[in-house]
């Protein structure tokens, strides 16, 4: 019975070997990146020492690695150990964000988890927090945090804060080319173009000059040529930016997005010229897909495009769709636009621009309205596409309200001008009267160095005085003077006031300035004047002078002209008149008449045989030809084969 625990002990030693070796060799495999090859050590470990939290780890990172997610998330839900990480990392990669940020939960203090949540936020839309992520992580833990930070803040659309963030982190923008790019993504986003385009170019050297291979140098620099030839596309350069564009597409070493924002680009320069051409292009981006949203973008391009480039892909097409005339795919596409983008503007507009082409404006207003009443911190876009649909339909009323609910916009000059002009062509006086009253009130309190006061009372004096409110204009006319010293508004108190106050009119007409060598006037010769005649000035220059009416006898009488005839023509003596109708086709004359038909024809007697058939063929048409004058070419065939057949059933009958 002594040997029994020698046994026992010999073959524990030997299990312990074997795992070390396991171990081992699942090392050496993760080393040369084979990771196909480590989840198979992976499960040999498991399978001596089920539930190792080490080989568990390794073969989840291994599957992940090897791009197979399912299967790491199926090995996660197996697992006895706590790999939420990993599991919120894979929902990430299978673009579940919300669930992947649902498993973070209870994660978020380590360094992986809090970069893992940015990127999550980043993807979501969310720029602002993700943000604030990164501004809390350790910069000294972390490779490359400037970069990811300034992407994230032009997302955010705080792009202001870049070149403080760069200071802070003592970086220069041009250390590598992703911070170039990143940093001139923000300045682009500033408007600051020419910076933008000197710091790609830079970008580009930086990397040329990094020991990398061609092919991956071509895929690197595929970005920054998109970018490029976009900012010449926006300073104007159309033929440089399209070259650019095409040649990047042709000689296809980009990567996927690249590709994607080149053609997009290039189909929104060309526009509608080649709708066709655009199309085919587009249906190469975006495919129809199983899942809850109908559609998605090809190739994996919803996860590597950002929201506004995907829109842009998306609005396109509908926009090509619409001027092909292709309302059902249009219709189809606007329906799942709302599910693709929850809560951004561009599906509501694309929905209202589908039943515009559809001749439905009031659809179209009332959709849009409805979403402004909803979302009234997010309608001023919405709103100024309503009044534009509004206007051009013909409903001013509904414009000028639209144009009245922008807090941002309403008392600027153009804006008002803009909506008085609509209510009065809607008749609503009073509104617009109302509306010039509102605009003075505000700027009448407004502390801005460039104040419209001024501007807005002469329009508004102007209005009241053409619209009969002749003591208003007056009252604001006199306001002017006083403020202002407006000549203009002095002229036009003095015509308001001439309406009812002589004294006061005559009072301030003294305080206009005497025109240059008029001394004095006489009234009863300028009475007996009849007005002013303006002369065209010479070379030597000229002025308007005043001229006495002419009496009816040296008034110059008109010339009459001989009229013109033809060449041979007598007019004492013309001949007969011309035929009233000889502009008319001969079959619409009065004294028309169709030709008989020739009935011989038909009396063709003899045995069955192709004779007869020439013959009914030929009559028939014949009197096609005569009762169709106008189609007989188009319907020929028809008509005969109908008579052949006709007579070839009488003769089988006989």
């Amino acid at each position: 019975m002594a040997p029994k625990p020698k046994a026992k002990a010999t073959s524990a030693t030997t299990a312990a070997i074997s795992i070390e070796d396991l171990f081992t060799n699942l090392n050496r495999h993760i080393q040369r990146s084979e990771y196909e090859q480590a989840v198979k050590v992976s499960d040999q470990l498991l399978a001596a020492a089920p539930g190792d939290e080490d080989a568990i780890r390794c073969k989840v990172v291994a599957l992940v690695k090897a791009d197979c997610i399912d299967e790491a998330l199926a090995a996660i839900k197996k697992a006895s150990v706590d790999l939420s990480f990993f599991k919120a990392y894979c929902l990430y990669r299978q673009n579940k964000l919300v669930e992947a940020l649902q498993s973070l939960k209870g994660k978020e203090g380590s360094t992986e988890s809090m970069l893992l949540e940015s990127q999550i936020l980043y993807r979501l839309g969310k720029m602002g927090a993700s943000v604030d992520i990164y501004q809390k992580l350790p910069k000294s833990t972390i490779d490359s945090l400037e970069i990811n930070l300034v992407a994230g803040l032009v997302s955010a659309g705080r792009t202001s804060e870049v070149q403080g963030t760069l200071d802070s982190l003592r970086v220069k923008a041009t250390s590598s080319f992703e911070l170039a790019y990143n940093t001139a993504c923000s300045l682009i986003e500033r408007e600051k173009y020419k910076e933008a385009e000197q710091l790609l170019l830079i970008g580009q050297e930086t990397l040329m000059e990094e020991n990398l291979a061609d092919d991956d140098v071509e895929i690197e620099l595929a970005p920054i040529a998109v970018q490029i030839a976009y900012v010449q596309q926006i300073l104007g350069n159309t033929q440089e930016a399209v070259a650019s564009y095409t040649d990047l597409i042709k000689r296809n070493f980009a990567d996927e997005s690249s590709l994607a924002v080149a053609v997009n680009n290039l189909i929104a320069i060309k526009g509608p010229k080649d709708v066709s051409d655009g199309l085919r292009k587009l249906d190469k981006l975006i495919e129809k897909s199983d899942g809850p949203e109908k559609f998605q973008l090809a190739r994996g391009l919803d996860l590597k495009l950002s929201q506004k480039q995907r829109e842009a892909i998306y609005t396109n097409r509908v926009l090509l769709l619409l001027h092909s005339n292709k309302m059902d795919q249009a219709r189809e596409l606007v329906g799942a636009l709302p599910g693709i983008f929850p809560g951004s503007l561009m599906p509501v507009l694309l929905q209202a621009a589908v039943h515009v082409r559809e001749n439905k404006a009031a659809k179209a207003e009332e959709i849009l309205g409805q979403y402004a009443d909803k979302f009234p911190d997010r309608s001023k876009v919405i709103l100024l596409s309503r009044a534009q649909v509004a206007a051009a339909a013909g409903h001013p009323q509904i414009a000028a309200d639209s144009l009245a609910k922008i807090p941002d916009i309403q008392h600027k000059p153009a804006t008002v001008a803009t909506i008085v002009s609509l209510k009065e062509r809607a008749g609503d006086i009073d509104g617009a009267d109302a509306v010039f009253d509102s605009a003075v009130k505000w700027w009448s309190n407004a502390m801005t160095e460039d104040n419209k006061l001024n501007t807005i009372m002469q329009e508004a004096a102007a209005f009241k005085l053409r619209h009969g409110r002749k003591e208003e204009a007056a009252h604001l006319y006199e306001q002017l003077v006083k403020s202002h010293g407006s000549i203009e508004a002095l002229v036009g108190l003095i015509q308001t006031a001439a309406y009812g106050d002589i004294e006061k009119a005559e009072a301030y007409e003294k305080q206009l300035k005497p025109l240059p060598g008029l001394k004095a006037i006489d009234v009863d010769s300028l009475e007996k004047t009849s007005g002013a005649k303006n002369t065209e000035k010479g070379p030597n220059g000229g002025a308007t002078e005043t001229y006495e009416a002419k009496s009816k006898d040296k008034a110059k009488k008109k010339r009459k002209r001989k009229p013109k005839y033809p060449k041979g023509f007598d007019p004492t003596n013309p001949g007969p008149p011309p035929d009233p109708e000889r502009w008319l086709p001969k079959r619409e004359r009065s004294s028309y008449r169709p030709k008989r038909k020739d009935k011989r024809a038909a009396q063709i007697r003899g045995s069955q045989g192709a004779v007869a058939k020439e013959a009914a063929s030929s009559s028939d048409t014949k009197s096609n030809q005569h009762a169709n004058p106008k189609g007989a070419s188009q319907n020929a065939g028809t008509v005969q084969s109908k008579g052949s057949s006709k007579s070839s059933r009488k003769k089988l009958r006989k």
